[in-house]
């Protein structure tokens, strides 16, 4: 049984930075395409980044600039860097996975593709 975890949302003011982590547990897969996500309020569910097993990633245009997907494969975590953080930023920040290590930009307008969702970290940028 997999289960995504995630943590480390919270307030930051507008120029700040969190680092986001999402703790796969149970995975036992060789291959992966993980990824980010959010939901601002009111709004759809967007993608931010997808990295997959080989290290790969993809990032929505916007946002490549301020966010940065990484991966500690020993631990079983991704994690997502986001600096310059704006009040648009605020937003519920999902990761996901799926053990199909196809992974890429197409991905992230794709939820649909993913089997596996965590339970969602707040960030409130003010």
């Amino acid at each position: 049984h997999v289960q995504l975890v995630e943590s480390g949302g919270g307030s930051v003011q507008a120029g700040g930075s969190l680092r986001l982590s999402c703790a796969a547990r149970g995975y036992t897969y060789d291959t992966y395409c993980m990824g980010w996500f959010r939901r601002p309020p009111g709004k759809e569910r967007e993608g931010i980044a997808v990295i997959d097993s080989d290290g790969d990633t993809a990032y929505a245009e916007s946002l490549k600039d301020r966010f940065t997907i990484s991966v500690d494969n020993a631990k079983n975590t991704v994690y997502l860097q986001m600096n310059s953080l704006k009040p648009e930023d605020t937003a519920m920040y999902y990761c996901a996975g799926r053990t199909d290590g196809n992974c890429g930009v197409w991905y992230l307008t794709t939820t649909s593709a993913f089997q596996y969702w965590g339970q969602g970290t707040q960030v409130t940028v003010s």
